[in-house]
């Protein structure tokens, strides 16, 4: 049995992911069942900011174990992997803010949307890192474009920081419209029910307004998540580390969101910060190219990237201060 559990899985024993995957299930169960169990409530910005403060805690909790199990290296290059997709994760939650707004969902609604959709996030981020692991182990160049693919997308960034993202004329919106049925409005939490078809006078199955924004909301994750997966390995190429650290990051993101839609207009300028970290990621493996060195050090990453991202939202607050006083 004892050899079982120490066989090597994608670098790691066995022990290892299954005591994490065993954390992650522990804090979903925890969340679902005690923390949230009347999904028809509310979360309010200061419950939000104490389970954000919880999922934070036990992310760093993490963190140490990792530091103590696999040295300093390993530790500082999860937590600054965590930070990143923290920050990344922020531009993620104004994308869907605007999802909920647009469709006009209900507070008490929008929990069961980010649910759900976290259960969704952990298996294809997992597809992801899995096939970015698979790409770095057998092609060494691969960091390289994932560098330019950083950088370009930094600059894109800057360039639409000030551009709506205009939900209407979403592509796959459109495709549901035309090929699902979709009832005029919610049916309460539900993603499907059974209706009536007014074209056939048949009993036919419907998906709901609310089933739309599951699915917008999933694709957003992954269009991030391209952004979000290369900086991470641009980090470390440890899929331990990678896997771990956007996960725990991930886990959080739901109970962050109703503290950051709450105030969202306050963070207007984070956006060119988050580009900045891009740009300064995507340039550090080439940095450390020209130095003749393997790559920058992760305590170094983690500083800058706490700097850039500190900057941006204290510039943020700063500049929105009037909106505070009018509010």
């Amino acid at each position: 049995m004892m050899d079982f559990f120490a066989a090597d899985i994608v670098g790691k024993p066995l022990w290892m992911w299954a005591a994490f995957m065993t954390a992650v299930v522990v804090l979903l169960a925890f969340d679902l069942g005690i923390l949230n169990r009347d999904h028809s409530k509310e979360i309010g910005v200061g419950k939000s900011l104490a389970l954000s403060a919880f999922y934070i805690a036990m992310a760093l909790i993490f963190g140490a174990w990792v530091w103590a199990e696999l040295g300093r290296q390993a530790g500082v290059e999860y937590l600054t992997g965590f930070v990143i997709e923290k920050s990344l994760s922020m531009d993620n939650v104004f994308v869907i803010a605007m999802i909920f707004s647009y469709f006009g969902i209900p507070r008490a609604y929008q929990y069961r949307v980010l649910f759900w959709g976290i259960l969704a996030v952990i298996v294809l981020r997992g597809l992801m890192i899995g096939a970015g692991a698979a790409l770095v182990a057998r092609f060494d160049w691969i960091l390289y474009v994932f560098a330019a693919f950083l950088i370009i997308t930094g600059v894109k960034m800057i360039w639409a920081a000030d551009k709506e993202y205009d939900i209407a004329t979403n592509p796959l919106l459109r495709f549901m419209r035309r090929h699902l049925k979709v009832t005029d409005s919610l049916r309460g939490q539900a993603f499907m029910v059974r209706e009536t078809d007014p074209k056939t006078g048949r009993l036919a199955t419907f998906v709901t307004p609310l089933f739309l924004v599951l699915v917008l909301v999933n694709v957003a994750d992954i269009i991030f998540a391209v952004d979000s997966v290369p900086a991470i390995f641009a980090i470390t190429t440890d899929t331990y580390i990678v896997f771990t650290s956007n996960i725990f990051a991930i886990l959080g993101l739901r109970a962050l969101y109703f503290a950051l839609a709450a105030m969202i207009d306050r963070f207007a300028y984070l956006k060119y910060a988050l580009a900045a970290v891009l740009i300064f990621i995507g340039s550090k493996i080439v940095v450390a190219d020209m130095l003749g060195i393997a790559k920058i050090p992760p305590s170094i990453s983690l500083g800058v990237t706490f700097a850039l991202i500190g900057a941006g939202v204290v510039y943020s607050l700063w500049r929105t201060r009037g909106q505070a006083k009018a509010a």
